[in-house]
Order: C-alpha cells, then structure tokens, then sequence
C-alpha cells in the first residue's frame, strides 16, 4: 500500500506540473565540466532549476542539502554567504547564483537558445503549480535522516518529469548522498551511451562505485540506499 501511495503521489506531481521537463528542447554550447548544484528535492523552487538542466540535457553534481542536514548547508553559507535554495555554481565560467530565474536565465542563455522553457513562461501559474508538485510529496524528499557518507558521490540517470525517477531522488535527498546527475530525458543526446552501458533504456538507473551496485526500479534503489547508508 505505501508504494502505491508513493507512485500515485508522485505521478500527481508531474501532473501538477503539467508534464514538464519530459523532453530536450534546442541546445546550446555544451559545458566541459559538470555544473553543481545545491538543493532539495521537495522544495518548489529547486524543480525549476532541475527543469532546466532535464530540457537543456546538463549533467550536474548535486548536493542535497533537505532541512537539517548538515553536510552540504554549511557549504553554501560559506560559499554564497546564506543558506537559500537553490544555488548554482558552474565551473566553467566562475558563474554562481541564487534564485530559481536567475539560474534558468543563465542556463538557458548559456547553455541554450537564450529562451526559457514554456515550463517556466507561465508567470504566477509556475509557482502555483511547482508548489502543489511539492504539496503531493509534502513528507518526502525535504527534511534529512541520518545516514553515512559515501566515499565516492553516485550516478543516477534520471530526467525531472518521471514520477519513479522522483522517489530515488528523494531517498538521496533524504539522506544526503552527493551523486552525479546525467539526464536522459526524451530526445537528449545522451541516451545511446546509456543504454550501451545498462543494456536497456529505463530509468531511474543508480550505480554506486562505492560498492559496485548497479540498479534498476526505483523501489530497488530506494531499499538499498536506506539498507547500505540510512543509520
């Protein structure tokens, strides 16, 4: 009953947002080194920086950093002089910001056609509607459990739009385990060499160098994140 719960739930926040961030859209120059970005699954705000990296096809190390965890929050404070989400540093211009727009701007200037996606055109409605994305997970992917650190940040092959896609990332969240984000939405260029390396084309898909785990199902990758480093 608890997965059904999750997957219905979880298919109702991307409904409330409208389907968004299922598809790549028109690129731009492509970025040499990840971006980084510092954020928390169930904040209303950080799924629109997320949007943007899915429709711009951008790999991004993420640091979660869910209410009361203390892993990566105090990075921020250092680095950008507050703890406000999200917060985007890009290594390969000395770019970081605050602020959902600013950083959908700059990505979109920088690493696109200069527009927006029409997920984030949509004036008041955006916010109202990346809000109820997070009312339907309001328990899940926003406040830390204790856990331990891995020595090696994970991979997850992941896009925003995909409601099981959606339950791994809370669990990292939750936990704070770093991990490198490739998207592989609809479209994007980097499909084919996802799927010769997993064999199929299904996500979300978590590896683990720390122990060499590969996963399919996000019920399989949500058993083993608490498993392997929930204390």
């Amino acid at each position: 009953m608890a997965r059904f719960f999750d997957v219905m739930t979880s298919y109702a926040a991307s409904g409330a947002r409208l389907s968004a961030a299922l598809r790549v859209r028109k690129l731009g120059k492509r970025p040499v080194a990840p971006l980084e970005l510092y954020e928390f699954e169930g904040c209303p705000f950080c799924r629109k920086a997320r949007e943007v990296l899915t429709v711009l096809d951008l790999d991004a190390r993420i640091f979660p950093c869910p209410k009361g965890g203390a892993r990566f929050r105090p990075i921020v404070r250092e680095k950008g002089g507050r703890e406000q989400f999200p917060y985007l540093i890009d290594p390969n211009t000395g770019t970081s910001t605050y602020e959902s727009m600013d950083i959908a701007r700059y990505l979109a200037s920088t690493y696109g056609d200069g527009t927006l996606p029409w997920s984030l055109s949509l004036g008041p409605l955006t916010n109202v509607s990346s809000g109820l994305a997070s009312a339907c997970r309001a328990t899940r992917g926003a406040r830390a459990r204790p856990s331990r650190a891995p020595n090696k940040p994970l991979e997850l092959y992941s896009f925003e739009g995909s409601p099981y896609c959606r339950l791994a990332r809370e669990a990292l969240c939750e936990l704070e385990l770093p991990y490198l984000l490739h998207n592989v939405a609809k479209g994007s260029e980097h499909r084919a060499a996802f799927v010769e390396r997993s064999g199929k084309m299904q996500v979300p898909y978590l590896v683990d160098p720390n122990t060499a785990a590969q996963l399919f199902e996000s019920a399989d990758i949500v058993k083993y994140l608490d498993t392997t480093y929930a204390l």
